[in-house]
Order: C-alpha cells, then sequence, then structure tokens
C-alpha cells in the first residue's frame, strides 16, 4: 500500500439514510508506471471510488497499492507486460483492501468486479492516438 484513505464524510447520519437504499459506486481506475532502473520498474494501481447516496458522498476511498517488477523482455512487450499483467497481479489484493475498509468502516463490504486491464490498455492507447491527432 503506497496510500489510502478511506472517509465516511456524513457519519453517522449516512447509515440511517441508506437504509434500503442501492448507492450509486463509480470506480475510477488507473495505472501509472516508474522505471526504477534497468528492466525495474514500479507499476502503481490507483483505485478512487466516490459512493453517493442521493447525491450525498456516502464513502470515499482512495488507494495506491503498488507492486516492483523485473522484466526481461524484449522491448515492444514490456509496456503492454507492465499496463495490463502487472495490474493483473496487483489486482486482488487491492480489491481485499477495499473490502476490508468498507467493511471496517460500517458499511457492507464492497467487492469489486474482475476488470479488464486489456480494454483499459487499449482504451489508454486510443486516447493517445487521439491527442496526438489533434496536436498534428
Amino acid at each position: 500500500i503506497k496510500d489510502l484513505s478511506f472517509e465516511v464524510p456524513g457519519a453517522p447520519q449516512i447509515f440511517l439514510e441508506m437504509q434500503g437504499q442501492n448507492p450509486e459506486i463509480p470506480i475510477h481506475v488507473d495505472v501509472n508506471v516508474n522505471n526504477l532502473g534497468p528492466n525495474v520498474f514500479e507499476v502503481v494501481l490507483h483505485l478512487k471510488i466516490e459512493a453517493k447516496l442521493e447525491a450525498k458522498p456516502l464513502f470515499i476511498l482512495e488507494l495506491a497499492y503498488a507492486g516492483v517488477f523485473t522484466l526481461n523482455l524484449p522491448e515492444e512487450q514490456v509496456h503492454p507486460v507492465l499496463l495490463i499483467e502487472c495490474p493483473r497481479l496487483l489486482f486482488p489484493y487491492a480489491r481485499n483492501i477495499v473490502s476490508d475498509m468498507t467493511r471496517d468502516g460500517g458499511l457492507p463490504a464492497l467487492l469489486l468486479q474482475p476488470l479488464d486491464f486489456t480494454q483499459l490498455y487499449r482504451a489508454r492507447l486510443e486516447e493517445m492516438a487521439a491527442q496526438e491527432n489533434a496536436q498534428a
């Protein structure tokens, strides 16, 4: 865990208001890579969850979970492995932290569904290509 923040801004009143209601729980995911040396990389999986109950904040959870990876791969394979496979390895641990934090915060445990890091990688590539085209 590089960084972890959890808050329930409306506690304790929000616990009474949430009875029988389903909150809106958008999840923002990002992956960052830092080069630590030759073939050594830090991959940081960022999760930001801002649950709302009828436009009121229910809870806010921010997690940066990191791993250090040594890769001995051809150059063209490094980027996809860092942004797809490494976060895929980190995700189950981050998922457990999210579940534990929400449960320990007095809420039902939030069980995140598996993420498609391949799709996130493709979306990032498309976004980068669109930015390059806009600058050209």
